[in-house]
């Protein structure tokens, strides 16, 4: 079943985990304390890259976007540098919380997308591949925020790349081994020397030369090398595709949980059903319920079933949809859906709202029509208060590599539907609404937490229990993390539109049967589980920067404390 495949995935990423040191020689934690800069990540090479960026002085940027590229390498089957990164920065000098929208889009060729209506969308092969972001994303990064060079980033992912490596890689969504005849470690390498000559070359200022990166990548020879492959594989990307490509700068979505501000990306991610979910909660005294107990669960789990009924209702790309956030997140509308919680009963439909109409139920059902993993982790903050909350990915592509280049693409198409007029629908240039979702929650202004979860349609289940742990029951972050956490699937699926499991809660074997027994005669139809609900990396804040902390993946400070 896909949610147990998931599972496997997430204990295969973190298996590595349980290790004791925070030093340069030994192997990372899955815990660190400092006061100087800290990173967790899905990969310990890419950890320490991070880590020597933000020795050598460079900030959250810098550090963030070497950790991203090492990690397009080294986790190569979740995520690919042709793949995509919703980015969450904090800047500590104004205060600002910006975000950075890492998703490529859709074919723009209208035949495309006649063919996708005709035939679907491919779970796997180059037709399923959205225009890459990473590279841009990166060089944005870079531009807006950062400091260094391309080059200096880029420099630990040459080093690895020059030590050589597979002719291959296993796709963590599909399971698949993609071979290649080709060495893609060296493809790669060559492509990103490419792109530091091509800001080496240019003269003018710094932001002029770290644009030629992306100017290089996608409208110069690789762009060519990349539409002869997409050709030869029969996808429907084209260099006029990826010539159009532009990162986009974009304010969060935010609300307010009990004093607490939390911040998400817009509704071109899943994020704003957290929020959502949050100010339904907030309407429950949960710290008396106690967090293990199956009024805890089933509250918080009838919650998330009807946000998740918005997001499927909803959410789409913003630049083709009207997406009504502010009356989703009305107070009014707010309360209006949470008297629909039964305390004592599972609802067993999906029930999207009216947020048009301020109604608490769609009168017409709702839009959303029944049809038919990869992903990374990685937060930093630097010493000066800087944070980047990012959720990496490329999952299920099959396609392999891109002509002589190596860069791997991913499949993120597959998360849009051909219902004609539905805000997911796929359209030319538009972007997918992705699962990918990374939080940051700040207090009186000041950064608490950043939280990046890998896990697909889950991945914000986790977030929601992660923030209810912090402010509810004043959980430490160590505790936090390894507390076992319940997901559900009563929604329809990301990846294919799969119908809703309805009334389905997954809960962790070590739920106490009477726990069990209780939310079974609520209703719920309850399994258990051996692994936890989401891959998480997690960073804790204390005044300001004089104590960091941080969870999940591999950590490293620059300066840790035992």
């Amino acid at each position: 079943m896909k949610q147990y495949r998931f599972y496997i995935m997430v204990i295969l990423l973190f298996v590595q985990l349980l290790v004791t040191s925070c030093t340069k020689h030994e192997p990372l934690s899955w815990y660190s304390s400092g006061t100087n800069g800290i990173i967790a990540s899905g990969n310990e090479q890419a950890t320490r890259a991070g880590i020597k960026i933000l020795k050598d002085g460079g900030n959250a940027a810098d550090a963030s976007v070497a950790t991203l590229l090492v990690l397009s390498i080294k986790t190569v089957g979740a995520f690919c540098i042709g793949g995509e990164v919703p980015f969450m920065y904090y800047d500590a000098e104004t205060g600002a919380v910006t975000v950075l929208n890492g998703q490529g889009g859709a074919p723009l060729d209208e035949e495309a997308i006649k063919w996708y209506y005709e035939n679907g969308i491919p779970s796997g092969d180059i037709k399923s591949a959205a225009v890459p972001a990473v590279v841009d994303l990166c060089v944005t990064a870079l531009q807006k925020f950062g400091t260094m060079s391309f080059e200096q980033v880029v420099a630990p992912s040459l080093e690895i790349l020059d030590a050589g490596g597979p002719k291959w890689y296993r796709d963590t969504g599909s399971g698949d081994t993609i071979r290649t005849d080709r060495n893609w470690y060296g493809d790669l390498a060559t492509t990103l020397r490419k792109l530091v000559e091509a800001e080496k070359t240019i003269t003018g200022t710094r932001e002029e030369k770290i644009q030629a990166v992306s100017d290089r990548f996608y409208r110069g020879d690789i762009a060519d090398d990349l539409e002869d492959w997409y050709i030869k594989l029969g996808g429907f990307l084209r260099r006029r595709d990826l010539a159009m490509h532009k990162t986009r700068i974009e304010k969060p979505v935010m609300a307010n949980y009990r004093g607490f501000t939390i911040y998400k990306c817009g509704p071109w991610t899943q994020g704003p059903y957290l929020l959502q979910t949050m100010r339904l909660l907030q309407r429950s005294n949960l710290a008396s319920m106690g967090r293990t107990s199956a009024d805890y669960i089933h509250v918080v789990t009838e919650a998330m079933k009807l946000a998740l009924a918005d997001r499927d209702e909803y959410y789409g790309d913003p630049e083709y949809t009207d997406v009504p956030l502010d009356a989703l997140l009305s107070d009014e509308y707010s309360e209006l859906r949470y008297s629909l919680i039964d305390y004592n009963k599972a609802s067993a439909e999906i029930r999207p709202g009216d947020p048009y109409g301020m109604r608490p139920i769609r009168k017409d059902g709702g839009r959303a029509m029944k049809a038919l993993g990869g992903t990374t982790i990685c937060v930093v903050a630097d010493k000066w208060g800087n944070i980047v909350a990012a959720t990496p990915s490329g999952l299920s592509s099959t396609a392999g590599f891109g002509g002589s280049t190596g860069v791997v693409h991913g499949s993120r198409l597959v998360i849009f539907n051909t219902w004609k007029g539905h805000p997911n629908c796929i359209e030319p240039g538009k972007r997918p609404r992705t699962t990918l979702s990374p939080t940051l929650v700040l207090k009186d202004g000041q950064p608490v937490l950043a939280i990046s979860v890998a896990g697909g349609d889950v991945q914000d289940q986790a977030a929601i229990q992660l923030i209810s742990n912090f402010v509810d029951f004043n959980m430490n972050l160590k505790d936090n993390y390894t507390a076992k956490r319940f997901s559900t699937y009563h929604f329809i699926g990301s990846f294919g539109q799969d119908p809703p499991k309805i009334n389905s809660l997954y809960v962790h074997e070590i739920t106490p049967d009477d726990v069990i027994d209780e939310l079974t005669s609520r209703g719920h139809i309850v399994s258990t589980i051996k692994g936890n609900v989401g891959g998480v990396a997690m960073l804790f804040i204390e005044k300001g920067g004089e104590l960091m902390q941080a969870v999940g993946g591999y950590s490293q400070c620059v300066e840790s404390k035992k």
